[in-house]
């Protein structure tokens, strides 16, 4: 037994990147502190803590810590052909790879990654969950300039807590193609005892797929519902249907979901039906493979990478023992099966049988399914349809999971409450928080020190993954609810979090649906100077 240690929109000054990647790089100069790291291009409010600022430089600092190493990666986001399994499209990604390579690093290392864009669009690279300095954030006109086609950009931060992360774009529906990949922080003290260690990223997609892509996606639902609904009939709980999926055109066929339920999600399970749903970058009729013996403890590191698609996922002949989630632990849950939105992570235990088993991930109310196998032994691989009884045995899910008390908020009282109102419809897609669209210079005021409460009300039919960024928060309908970053609130729901404002800056808060972000259910949480 062993322990294992909105779509970006380029600015005048950075006009001049088709001259190349030398005008490309003098932007970045431009926008560059005497630290080497990249300020924030936004305008916005005076009053605010800048993201390059020396509050963020202070933070940093405390951040530090003796013994960490310094990790250094170079990475390029470009065009090309990735291979599915079943076929090959055409697609983004960093360094080739479906999903990109994992990076490893110890709580306590600086990562320095410099990621080249070789894309033909301006990038950015968010770290999700992170709890990192606010110049390294990754978001477009908030944080940084964009990076250039042509451009590159130099990401260096200290990792201060262990867990399962990731990094993705945040720049228009980029993540809804394939440039995203794990990022994983161990623990020097790691109390957890395996033998092996699975890292699962499960992905719905349409990117390449008979002419789509995610931004001709968006358009046709910013063209909204209301017009597909004359020329096709009338929505059902009880069939599902793909509106106009008959008529190709020559941004691909229509990837309206209509129809479609879900009692988990409380009524409409998303916007997009999805040609395919992928597990570590295969669908299920070629699924990726998993090797153990039998009787290894196995840590399964689950991130879910949609763009529009809850998974319930289960382990086919395995109970599943819950250890964290989005990075922090908590007490031990065990269940059949695991309820995971856009942009959350869980961290389960499982002892491995012997044989051949699916481990299943149901497009939660699509009524579509993709699945990769665990073998530890011989036998037949199951079939791609394998649908095993846990999926509707014990389901797990965050509200019903308690905090390890070594990692729970003091009990205290909050000194600032924010109330959001989560608003739109999929008929406008005019998704947004009180009924105001993303812009860079939207604020909600906190100073350093505070307990934060954040109160959502969700007056919309659809139900939301709530990310913020740069912090954790702690579910407030307990006293013992666990530390979270991203979280689900139901149609016409609450959801009530609170957190302590520990990390100066301007930090993005959004719905982890990348179609509802980009139509404007964004908001900046902003530190006051």
């Amino acid at each position: 037994m062993r322990t294992p240690p909105r779509r970006a929109v380029l600015g005048a000054s950075i006009a001049v990147a088709g001259t190349g990647i030398l005008a490309a790089r003098s932007v970045s100069d431009s926008q560059t502190d005497h630290s080497g790291h990249g300020g924030s291009t936004a305008g916005g409010p005076k009053g605010y803590v800048d993201p390059a600022g020396p509050e963020v430089a202070a933070a940093e600092q405390r951040r530090a810590v003796s013994g960490g190493t310094v990790r250094t990666v170079r990475l390029t986001a470009a065009e090309t052909r990735l291979d599915l399994g079943e076929r090959t499209v055409r697609s983004w990604s960093y360094g080739g790879d479906l999903p990109g390579k994992e990076i490893r690093v110890t709580a306590g290392d600086t990562l320095a990654l410099t990621l080249a864009n070789h894309l033909p669009d301006s990038t950015s690279m968010h770290w999700h969950g992170v709890a990192l300095r606010n110049d390294m954030d990754g978001v477009p006109d908030l944080t940084q300039g964009p990076i250039a086609p042509g451009a590159e950009f130099a990401y260096r931060f200290k990792v201060p807590h262990p867990g399962t992360y990731w990094f993705h774009p945040h720049a228009g529906v980029q993540l809804d193609r394939g440039l995203y990949a794990p990022l994983i922080v161990d623990d020097p003290r790691e109390p957890l005892k395996y033998d092996k260690e699975w890292v699962v990223m499960l992905d719905d997609w349409v990117d390449g797929v008979d002419g789509s892509t995610p931004d001709a996606v968006l358009d046709e639902l910013g063209g909204g519902m209301g017009g597909g609904m004359g020329m096709g009939g009338s929505l059902s709980h009880t069939s599902m249907r793909v509106k106009g999926s008959a008529s190709p055109s020559p941004s691909g066929p229509s990837r309206v979901l209509t129809g479609a339920h879900s009692d988990l999600l409380g009524g409409d399970p998303g916007d997009v039906a999805y040609p395919y749903y992928l597990v570590n970058g295969r669908t299920a009729k070629a699924p990726s493979v998993f090797r153990a013996r039998p009787g290894d403890r196995i840590r399964i590191r689950f991130v879910n990478a949609g763009g529009d698609t809850a998974f319930r996922v289960a382990l086919g002949g395995h109970e599943l023992t819950v250890t964290h989630t989005d990075g922090y632990p908590v007490l031990p849950a065990k269940g059949d099966a695991l309820l995971i939105g856009m942009g959350e992570r869980y961290d389960v235990v499982v002892t491995a049988g012997d044989g051949v088993f699916p481990l299943t991930a149901l497009a939660e109310g699509k009524e579509a399914s993709t699945m990769a196998v665990l073998r530890t032994g011989g036998g037949t691989a199951p079939p791609d349809s394998a649908r095993p009884g846990e999926l509707d045995g014990r389901l797990l899910a965050a509200h019903k999971l308690k905090v390890d008390p070594s990692v729970a908020l003091e009990r205290k009282d909050p000194d600032r409450t924010i109330d959001l109102l989560l608003t739109g419809s999929m008929a406008r897609c005019d998704w947004a928080f009180d009924r105001q669209p993303y812009t860079p210079s939207q604020r909600h005021p906190v100073r350093a020190g505070e307990r934060v409460r954040l109160r959502f009300q969700n007056r919309t039919a659809m139900w939301h993954p709530l990310h913020l960024h740069g912090h954790t928060f702690a579910l407030a309908r307990s006293a013992d609810g666990p530390r979270k970053d991203t979280a689900l609130v139901l149609p016409r729901g609450t959801l009530t979090v609170d957190f302590d404002a520990d990390n100066p800056g301007l930090w993005m808060l959004h719905c982890h649906n990348v179609y509802h972000a980009e139509a404007g259910m964004m908001t900046v949480v902003g530190y006051l100077s």
